[in-house]
């Protein structure tokens, strides 16, 4: 059965995503009950009706479901297991940035103590909680998740991977590496055109558009990886090669350190030197397995 506007619901963790999760919450008219290891972090939220609590053990008591935002898989267990017994029958929703085994972890021990659980991966930062471009992925109790899919999309957009706990947390952890990626592409640019006395603003004003309209590749990449067929390239991996050589010189030409494009050029320089220098750079997907 689907909740109600008023049903209650409990934060565990107020760094800045679970304040706004949890502001986010109070907000719509959800009784929010609030907890954090370092006391004071509650003072605003109490202040805008928050229920602060002392401890964790009174805190999962305060009804609905306990959205849990620590700082690591270790800190889920050292917050969670001294209250085990009282979750049982109870429903968690982990939002913790986990690995998917760690996930999957959680999941069983969670099922080992009568916990309904379901895993969460979010793909915003604190500012956007609440607002249109973000987004949560989930995986794990599907009961957990249709019951309270109103809270969950009153957080962010809310998107089901399955019971495999560990799907979310996948999804989440290769979509940050491909945004980790190219952030790192932009530092390593903003690096060679500060030896040339632009700004790292004024170079954004370019980089942005300019990865903006390479993403659009992306699908056209994954269609090729799926097929598996790398022999008919727009662009060979001989010729990225020669590419990556001539950035490779003039990153260094700049002062820079080749530690961000120096991973892809081996790849690339691997993969030519076993003879597949003819081959799609979609390929080097390949290497990574």
């Amino acid at each position: 059965m689907a909740e109600t506007t008023n049903t209650p619901a409990t934060v565990l963790g107020l760094g800045a995503m679970g304040q706004a999760l949890a502001a986010t919450l109070l907000k719509a008219g959800h009784p929010t009950t609030v907890w954090n290891r370092t006391p004071g972090k509650d003072a605003d939220l109490i202040a805008a009706g928050a229920n602060g609590t002392a401890s964790v053990a009174e805190a999962v008591q305060a009804g609905g479901p306990i959205i849990a935002v620590l700082f690591d898989h270790a800190s889920v267990h050292a917050t969670l297991d001294p209250v085990a017994d009282q979750l049982s029958g109870k429903q968690v929703i982990n939002l913790t940035s986990t690995a998917p085994e760690e996930a999957r972890e959680l999941a069983a021990w969670a099922a080992a103590h009568g916990i309904d659980y379901l895993d969460g991966g979010i793909m915003a930062i604190p500012p956007m909680i609440g607002q249109p471009g973000a987004s949560i992925l989930y995986s794990g109790s599907r009961t957990l998740f249709d019951q309270h899919r109103a809270i969950l999309e009153l957080l962010a957009a809310a998107e089901y991977f399955g019971d495999d706990a560990g799907l979310a947390s996948t999804y989440d952890f290769a979509l940050l590496a491909n945004m980790y990626a190219m952030f790192g592409g932009f530092m390593h640019g903003a690096a060679m055109m500060r030896s040339v006395g632009v700004s790292a603003s004024a170079f954004a004003e370019r980089a942005m558009p300019w990865v903006t309209a390479m993403a659009q590749m992306l699908p056209a990449y994954g269609e090729i990886i799926d097929s598996g067929d790398y022999t008919t390239p727009t662009q060979s991996l001989a010729f990225h090669k020669a590419a990556l050589d001539a950035i490779n010189r003039a990153t260094r030409d700049a002062g820079v350190t080749v530690d961000f494009v120096a991973p892809i050029k081996n790849l690339i320089d691997r993969q030519v030197a076993d003879g597949h220098g003819a081959m799609e750079f979609a390929r080097t997907i390949e290497e990574l397995l």
